[in-house]
């Protein structure tokens, strides 16, 4: 099964700078590398990327997991920018493919969004274990951002796992006691407005969005029928530590706690300032004046050193508001999912079992877990693990831990012998169960149906807000909700049905709140 990974950065050597070696968060670890083969208004980007525990079968599920990749650069005024890729004339090194854009723009669901701003890169056959490729190469068209290669001063390679949902009906809805479930209905196609009527073949009804609930305003509302990418892993918190390292100052002010500003002291705080639940973010270095941004590092054990081994890189980050989350989305190209995605991403394409969790079954681990190695990228469980129920962090298993996990523990136990233990999904997607929320977007209320699945373009407001108009707004949230429960919170909210606050427009922070992103499939 697969071992825990979320966001990394490399920087990526120019000829005029000295080389740099390679940045790993979590374990997927894309290389130092060059800009090569400059024509004057392109360059490739060239770099190495590999991942542990990869996949990529023909059988059920019949899916794969993949890389999302974009590129940022910064000039001499210490600005990062979002590098404009192209849409095509990428090289893939053998065994590999790399997929932009959307394949079918003519159809009313399937529109080409943002294209250029990252790409998808996975095994090109079938196979499993360890994914390397070296001399990757995305090209990019650089006289769309600058004038030439002179002013730029460095770039920054990125990298998200994502796994593949494939296109295909699901269920809505389990008809057993969940909490404001959907009344059962198959999602048989990707017309989100079209009405359930007749006979679904996995239960209920059939159509584009579950039976008694309104249409959404629009036809390409993401419903989950149409094949999409969901982020392996919930936000680690060395992949919001690369964020945050690329922002303004003005801009990380927003995207951390207002009591500690970027120009606070060494080791305050940027999430939670105390260190507390688990969240270890800290500054490593001062802004200066709010000019010059602060530069930012896990620090979970809170000693002298920054970003060392026992430092929480790989815990799912909490606090993160609604108004973080979204721009975090924006700034890598991803979008928030819709609550029915959520469910498809959970269930896939398998008949509704009542009550059920993201593992398929209604049966949970019910005994605190001991967590040895704490805050390492090998922290485990050595107590409480079950073989025989779902694994999941909630407020029986959490015990004294009093946070998040690492992501990925439960399918990294050496006592893992399948999707139930592990707690994963249908597709291999970890912790949609327990940890930090899901936060969705809710069919349910009014301006959740307005959303239009639009990904981000890489950019951010001078205030650091994301700049998505057609999603719920970051001040608000309004069309937003929960999902999936979290570490401090019963069983309960953990079912795949559970919708008791999938309307609930909280912004947050809260010590619960994290999340993950997804991305309409090319």
């Amino acid at each position: 099964m697969q071992l825990p990974s979320s966001c990394a950065a490399a920087l990526v050597g120019l000829a005029i700078l000295a080389a740099t070696p390679s940045v790993r968060a979590n374990n997927i670890t894309t290389s130092a590398g060059s800009l090569v083969d400059d024509n004057g208004s392109q360059v490739y980007v060239q770099f190495d990327v590999t991942w542990e525990n990869s996949w990529r079968t023909s059988f059920e599920p019949n899916n794969w997991d993949a890389a999302w990749i974009f590129v940022k650069y910064r000039t001499a005024d210490g600005l990062w920018h979002h590098a404009s890729l192209n849409r095509t004339g990428h090289t893939a090194p053998i065994g590999s493919t790399i997929a932009t854009g959307l394949v079918d723009p003519a159809s009313p669901y399937n529109v080409f969004t943002n294209p250029g701003v990252g790409v998808f890169l996975h095994a090109g056959g079938e196979g499993s274990g360890t994914f390397a490729v070296n001399g990757v190469q995305l090209q990019w068209e650089h006289n769309a951002d600058v004038t030439g290669l002179w002013e730029v001063e460095e770039v920054r390679v990125f990298a998200i796992e994502m796994v593949y949902v494939p296109q295909g009906a699901f269920a809505a809805g389990t008809g057993g006691t969940e909490s404001n479930a959907f009344t059962l209905t198959t999602i048989d196609t990707g017309m989100a407005t079209a009405a359930p009527g007749g006979t679904g073949g996995l239960g209920g009804e059939a159509g584009g969005y579950p039976t008694g609930q309104t249409a959404p305003a629009n036809a390409s509302w993401p419903n989950g029928f149409n094949a999409f990418y969901c982020m392996k892993y919930e936000v680690s918190q060395q992949g919001y530590v690369d964020f945050l390292n690329t922002l303004t100052y003005a801009q990380q002010v927003a995207r951390t706690t207002s009591a500690t500003a970027p120009n606070s002291a060494a080791g305050s705080g940027a999430l939670s300032a105390t260190n507390s639940n688990r969240n270890g973010i800290d500054i490593q270095t001062p802004g200066t004046a709010s000019t010059v941004p602060a530069v930012y590092a896990c620090n979970l054990n809170g000693d002298a050193t920054f970003g060392d081994p026992t430092d929480g890189q790989d815990i799912a980050c909490n606090y993160l508001g609604w108004d973080d989350l979204t721009a975090y989305l924006d700034w890598s190209g991803l979008r928030p999912m819709t609550e029915l995605e959520f469910e498809k991403a959970c269930r896939g394409t398998m008949a509704p079992v009542g009550d059920e969790f993201p593992w398929g079954t209604a049966d949970i681990a019910d005994v605190a877990y001991s967590v040895p190695n704490n805050g390492a990228n090998n922290e485990f469980i050595s107590a409480g693990y079950s073989t025989v129920s779902g694994n999941a962090s909630y407020d029986v298993t959490d015990g004294a831990i009093d946070g998040p996990l690492r992501v990925g523990i439960f399918a990294a136990n050496a006592s893992n012998n399948g999707r139930l233990s592990a707690g994963a999904s249908y597709y291999g997607i970890m912790e949609l169960g327990g940890n930090v929320w899901e936060r969705t977007v809710s069919i349910g209320s009014d301006n959740g149906r307005t959303y239009t699945g639009t990904h981000g373009n890489g950019l951010l407001e001078a205030d650091g807000q994301s700049n998505v108009a057609t999603w719920p707004a970051p001040t608000t949230a309004n069309g937003a909700g929960f999902r999936g429960g979290a570490w401090l919170l019963p069983a309960p909210y953990i079912r795949v049905s559970d919708r008791s606050l999938a309307g609930t427009s909280g912004v947050g922070p809260a010590p619960h709140d994290g999340g993950r992103g997804a991305r309409l499939a090319p």
